[in-house]
């Protein structure tokens, strides 16, 4: 079958296919199927890695304490605490085995303070910089202070340069 360019948009009730066809046997291989609940996972030609945004499992952490990667990786995670909270986020090594992340490997964390009483802040672990926007503009990408209260919410992007190693950033 020949390739189709579009130029509007392309729809389907049933989703789509992206398939590979082997050149000797003949055989369809399936490589993703995109549907009404679809999320890019890989994105092999640019090498990037984005996770799915909904959220459908969010973690609370309601005192100072170190982030379990699982928490991390839902992507949401609220505090509720009256008293001030530090949050350290989890090693390279375990954040990036939780995810399964390479080199581009990019995930948002937001951080939900508005039901808390008092400041969150979120640190670094071992593995872990803060990227030099963070660094060079510290009151604004690197600002690791949540607000409580309604204006009390933050995401912030942890972005990979190997398999155990990222960088994270205030980006909103």
């Amino acid at each position: 079958m020949a390739n189709t360019t579009f130029t509007g948009p392309v729809r389907s009730e049933n989703g789509f296919q992206d398939i590979t066809v082997n050149a000797t046997t003949g055989a369809v291989t399936v490589d993703a199927t995109f549907g009404a609940t679809t999320s890019v996972t890989d994105l092999t030609t640019t090498n990037l890695v984005f996770t799915d945004q909904n959220h459908p499992t969010t973690s609370a952490i309601n005192a100072t304490a170190t982030a379990t990667a699982a928490e991390v990786i839902t992507g949401y995670i609220t505090s509720t605490s009256a008293a001030a909270t530090i949050i350290t986020l989890p090693t390279g090594t375990l954040l990036g085995a939780a995810l399964g992340a390479v080199r581009g490997t990019v995930m948002d964390l937001y951080i939900d303070n508005t039901a808390g009483a008092n400041t969150v802040t979120i640190a670094v672990a071992t593995n872990g910089v803060l990227s030099s926007a963070a660094v060079d503009t510290a009151g604004s990408f690197g600002d690791l202070t949540v607000a409580s209260g309604v204006t009390g919410l933050a995401r912030f992007t942890i972005m990979f340069s190997s398999a155990t190693a990222y960088a994270f950033t205030r980006t909103a």
